[in-house]
């Protein structure tokens, strides 16, 4: 699998990027730091990465928006718990939890309950795109230096 999407660069970047950052689990960071190690350009990797991953959480700030508890409950099957849980953690930290929505496990319901909670878009897409441009960064450094040690 790996060789396959390593074929297919920077689209397969992106698209991974875009589908982990709805609520389907994968991760992209790995993708990233392959391209990274194999010579990609890193402010272009960055940016597709970052391009892909803001979409993504847009795509899933719209589903909030326009779907409605309903399609919540019955077609992405979130439970009232997780649900329950964005929406304190919006009521304790306001929108500006969503620059955490690089996070595992809280970072899509975030982006779902800003759209739930009708979040402005400009406001919405700002805070994310800082959270997972500072991210994809901190993995494209770490991975930079990584490889400059083991090469020597």
């Amino acid at each position: 699998m790996q060789d396959i999407l390593l074929s297919h660069g920077y689209p397969a970047l992106f698209l991974l990027s875009f589908l982990a950052s709805t609520l389907v689990p994968l991760g992209s960071e790995w993708l990233l730091a392959i391209m990274l190690v194999n010579q990609h350009d890193p402010v272009a990797t960055v940016a597709v990465a970052t391009t892909g991953n803001l979409l993504g959480a847009c795509t899933t700030y719209w589903l909030g928006i326009y779907g409605g508890p309903w399609l919540i409950r019955r077609v992405l099957r979130i439970n009232e718990q997780s649900e329950a849980r964005a929406k304190e953690f919006y009521r304790r930290y306001g929108s500006w939890s969503l620059l955490f929505s690089w996070l595992p496990v809280i970072g899509d319901p975030l982006c779902l309950a800003g759209g739930l909670l009708r979040i402005g878009f400009v406001r919405f897409s700002g805070l994310v795109f800082l959270g997972k441009l500072c991210r994809y960064v901190a993995v494209a450094w770490l991975t930079l230096q990584g490889s400059k040690i083991i090469t020597g």
